[in-house]
């Protein structure tokens, strides 16, 4: 049922890795993206407004500095890895790009100026969506990982920070994290049994 064999994981780490390349070279720094390229392939809501619809998507793959992106990444693989082994290709992508897409949507109700870049939101959507199926696939309470979702979100709120993104990800990997493994058939509930009992606290 996973979908490792496609390795989505890897192969976003390399879109974002290539992204960066592209707009650093644009930035003429590699450390951190001019605040001019953030608005043109960023999420820049007055343009979004106004037609540039595809910053909604091309914001994902955008970050900030090289720090940003480290930081962003190394979640990425962490938990992108595990969506791999609970989560079928069309479902772990629909994860990682809708979730992500439903909370740059969210951002727009920031107003016109606002300017928002990174694959935080995405990330957040795969985090929930594998929390979650963790406990419901096997018939346990959701409380321990609806905690354990919201105090991480929590820790990374703070400035400079969209709140928004993070939410909506989350709350939508949440929410179709629950309905794939409410409608999970029994085999495959097994096997999540044996491989995350013991990995999941909550």
């Amino acid at each position: 049922m996973g979908c490792e064999k496609y390795k989505p994981t890897y192969i976003l780490i390399a879109l974002n890795v290539a992204a960066y390349i592209y707009t650093s070279i644009l930035s003429g720094n590699a450390l951190q993206t001019s605040i001019d390229v953030q608005a043109q392939w960023g999420q820049y809501n007055l343009l979004v407004f106004n037609g540039w619809y595809y910053q909604l998507l091309t914001s994902m793959f955008i970050h900030a500095s090289l720090f940003h992106l480290v930081g962003n990444l190394l979640f990425l693989l962490i938990f992108g890895l595990r969506g791999e082994e609970m989560f079928s290709l069309p479902e772990f992508l629909t994860i990682y790009l809708v979730g992500g897409l439903f909370g740059n949507i969210l951002s727009l109700g920031f107003g016109p100026d606002f300017i928002s870049v990174g694959a935080s939101g995405a990330i957040f959507a795969m985090f929930g969506a594998c929390v979650i199926y963790g406990r419901r696939s096997v018939r346990q309470s959701i409380l321990g990982a609806l905690v354990y979702a919201f105090f991480l979100f929590f820790i990374n709120t703070g400035a400079g920070v969209n709140i928004a993104a993070h939410l909506g990800g989350l709350v939508f990997g949440l929410l179709l994290g629950y309905l794939i493994a409410t409608r999970r058939k029994p085999n495959h509930e097994e096997k999540v049994r044996q491989s995350y009992s013991v990995a999941m606290p909550f």
